[in-house]
């Protein structure tokens, strides 16, 4: 008998402790890295005529807010479509780049 007292107390006390509510708080304080740091801002005449064709051609409706450029002539453009910010990668030659493909992003 005692040892069936034993088992249901400690079983008890196994299943109770699954229901402990989490108190520990969320970190709030997140740094977050971006690796795309390496850009510098330019001037939006300063855009190869390659990329603004192209950008006329795939973005019709888009405003060209900021434009940046990296060591290795990759450009990262903030457009305004539709009153939504919508940040782009394209290389001088006017050709769309994955956030992946930029060369910074590799270091």
């Amino acid at each position: 008998m005692k040892r069936l007292i034993l088992a249901t107390a400690i079983f008890a006390g196994t299943v109770s402790s699954y229901a402990i509510t989490n108190n520990e708080t969320p970190l709030t304080n997140t740094t977050y890295c971006f690796k795309n740091d390496t850009f510098k801002e330019i001037s939006l005449d300063k855009l190869p005529s390659a990329l603004s064709k192209v950008l006329k051609k795939d973005f019709t409706t888009a405003k060209v807010n900021k434009a940046y450029v990296n060591q290795y002539s990759q450009y990262k453009l903030e457009l305004s479509i539709n009153k939504k910010i919508k940040i782009v990668y394209a290389d001088k030659d006017g050709n769309w780049l994955d956030e992946k493909e930029i060369s910074n992003l590799k270091n």
